[in-house]
């Protein structure tokens, strides 16, 4: 059972989150979380070596609410397409939540291999139980048979798309906000619905 975070921990990761998100890593100075936070600049230093530290360990926290949140909606929903279902809601319920989520997507991928490797690395069993529950599903008739890891490629690249081609987007009448989140998450679970339900006897 994972050890619960600090309260002044938890609160410098949430400021650190919303900034990175909003106005880039390079954009925001520690003095700044401080400030958000509410606390002096050494106390950030005490929890956090180096903005990088911090990068990384927002990056981590964050993966951890991920998975905890798509664990708990697989655990919680039946089988076949239903599972998807619940599990892509789950993934894009923070994001209509909190927008400053995608904006750290797109930091991830600007910054390069050593941020995104934090991101992989924490992600990687996640999508080995994937792959698994979905090899099951299709062997057990309630998936139509396919690739499920090119099934999830997919679904994240449809997720990572939204956070880091915003500009791409518009051309096609796309907004990057709650309601076209929404918008993009009905389109994507009727393209999966379509690809992957069996067909009716």
């Amino acid at each position: 059972m994972t050890k619960p975070l600090a309260p002044t921990r938890l609160r410098i990761l949430d400021a650190a989150l919303d900034l990175f998100g909003s106005r880039g890593f390079e954009g925001v100075s520690l003095d700044e979380i401080a400030v958000s936070v509410g606390v002096a600049k050494q106390t950030v230093l005490y929890w956090f070596a180096s903005k990088d530290e911090l990068l990384r360990s927002v990056v981590a926290h964050t993966s951890e609410e991920l998975i905890a949140a798509v664990e708990a909606a697989a655990r919680n929903s039946g089988e076949g397409f239903s599972g998807i279902e619940a599990v892509v809601k789950a993934v894009f319920r923070p994001a209509v939540r909190r927008p400053a989520l995608l904006g750290l997507v797109r930091e991830l991928n600007r910054l390069g291999p050593d941020i995104s490797a934090v991101l992989t690395a924490q992600l990687g069993p996640l999508v080995d139980r994937a792959v698994a529950w979905m090899t099951n599903e299709m062997q057990a008739g309630r998936l139509r048979r396919g690739d499920p890891r090119l099934t999830l490629s997919l679904v994240y690249a449809t997720v990572v798309g939204v956070a880091t081609e915003p500009e791409a987007l518009r051309m096609f009448g796309w907004e990057a906000n709650a309601t076209g989140l929404r918008r993009l998450r009905a389109e994507l679970l009727a393209f999966l619905r379509a690809a992957l339900a069996p067909a009716a006897d």
